[in-house]
């Protein structure tokens, strides 16, 4: 069985499956070797996300087995400017976000590749192609510096390319 990455968050997540987004990529990048299961809840806050963890969970990690990697971006919805929605705002004094170092690490360099937030985001929160390709990056060597890697992870089937047209069927013994 391959193993799943778990992309888990608000809309940035959300979003990453849109076209030349962060999720797709990682999906390309992965391909044969892992699968990339979305749960993105745009506009939760981590209140919101906790009351409904089991059931956005449900179904993620696949066959019983734990996912190998689970990203989680929430946050913003949490923090949301005071004139904005009020809706999922959560405030200052009850701030509650789920892994704030790895959210502010991928953040952190995003603003530093970028020459200015307006290039890597479309709104101040949401990433531009720009965006999303740093924000993949980022991830992407995270993921790497625990070992989940496409060197380290086999593909279950074989490329094209690896098949011997001579004898194909060969390819695809066990």
């Amino acid at each position: 069985m391959r193993p799943r990455l778990v992309l888990f968050g608000a809309s940035i997540t959300e979003q990453s499956f849109a076209s030349g987004g962060w999720g797709a990529a990682l999906a390309h990048h992965f391909v044969r070797q892992a699968d990339v299961v979305l749960r993105g809840l745009s506009g939760y806050n981590t209140r919101w996300v906790l009351k409904v963890l089991d059931r956005a969970m449900e179904g993620a990690a696949g066959g019983g087995a734990d996912p190998a990697a689970v990203t989680v971006l929430f946050g913003s919805n949490d923090a949301s400017l005071p004139d904005r929605s009020q809706v999922n705002r959560i405030g200052s004094t009850r701030y509650l976000y789920a892994d704030p170092l790895i959210g502010f690490l991928l953040l952190t360099a995003i603003l530093d590749a970028a020459d200015n937030l307006i290039i890597s985001c479309s709104d101040r929160l949401h990433f531009t192609p720009f965006g999303n390709k740093i924000f993949f990056d980022e991830v992407l060597k995270t993921l790497e510096s625990i070992g989940f890697s496409q060197h380290s992870l086999r593909s279950d089937l074989p490329l094209y390319h690896e098949i011997d047209p001579k004898d194909p069927l060969k390819a695809f013994e066990i």
